[in-house]
């Protein structure tokens, strides 16, 4: 992972020194005004359309370059590490190169930007309303992706969905649920949202909620006693005394419970061993009488 990323560093400089003498290039001959240009006014306008680009690029480039590497310096980070704030750095300069490769096709085009900036300023509020959504998601995006409180590879729960962060974009944030499936949550709705960090809490709690008859006689501290010997096999992964059993509810005919185990050591093949072998012995509780 070090060589491929010592790679890519590698070509994102090869990149940028390319950039660099095109850029370097175009700016003399924009300067010294070859005759060529006077017979092609479509290749000099073409050549300021690069230029326009290349510029504001190569800066925002070397900058990224910069900010990143004071970023891994100062945390002592390894330097493959998938952060947030990076990821919020290469999406900021992503959307910026976006704007000026638009400059740059308007000059192209024989659009001066200026004028056509002014005279769409009613078009683009009518545009913000109509895009109101995309623009607060990736506002919200940007938002998570420089907090500290949410980071690639956290164990997280939104409402109901639970899962391991995968990547944040602009536009949604991307999810791997215990059945490995892709969950893909608007960043509207995450930043709206109660989330609960596993990762954060160095722990992770499996639950089950169940019912069982009141007609079976069963009470919390049994129920308790008896999980807690099926999952004796786990001591590795659970807390020492992490299972509880809490009543959610006691109706005319049945109750609700539920069982909280706090996982020491995450591994998503013990836990689901775990759910499994807590689900079975809940079946056999309503099958012993």
């Amino acid at each position: 992972m070090i060589e491929e990323k010592q790679r890519k560093t590698k070509s994102e400089l090869l990149v940028i020194v390319l950039k660099t003498v095109i850029f370097t290039a175009l700016v003399y001959y924009n300067i010294s005004e070859p005759k060529i240009y006077a017979h092609y006014p479509g290749l000099a306008r073409c050549a300021n359309a690069v230029v326009v680009f290349l510029g504001p690029s190569i800066i925002l480039s070397f900058l990224r370059q910069v900010v990143i590497y004071w970023y891994i310096k100062k945390h002592r980070f390894k330097p493959n590490i998938k952060d947030n704030f990076i990821l919020g750095i290469n999406r900021i300069v992503s959307i910026l190169n976006t704007v000026f490769a638009i400059v740059g096709l308007m000059i192209l085009l024989g659009i001066d930007p200026r004028t056509f900036l002014t005279s769409i300023t009613i078009v683009a509020a009518a545009l913000a309303v109509t895009f109101k959504d995309y623009i607060t998601n990736m506002i919200n995006g940007l938002i998570i992706m420089f907090s500290d409180r949410l980071s690639l590879g956290d164990h997280i729960k939104v409402n109901d969905t639970e899962g391991k962060i995968l990547d944040i974009t602009l536009i949604n944030m991307i999810l791997q649920n215990e059945d490995n499936d892709m969950v893909i949550i608007p960043n509207s709705v995450v930043f709206s949202s109660v989330i609960v960090n596993q990762s954060k809490q160095n722990i992770k709690k499996l639950t089950i909620e169940f019912e069982l008859s009141l007609l079976l006689g069963y009470t919390p501290a049994y129920l308790e006693e008896h999980l807690s010997a099926v999952i004796t096999g786990f001591k590795e992964y659970v807390v020492a005394g992490g299972l509880t059993i809490k009543t959610l509810s006691i109706g005319k005919d049945i109750a609700r419970f539920k069982v909280q185990v706090l996982l020491n050591n995450y591994d998503k093949l013990k836990e689901r061993e775990i759910r499994r072998a807590l689900n079975t012995a809940v079946l056999g509780f309503s099958a012993a009488k």
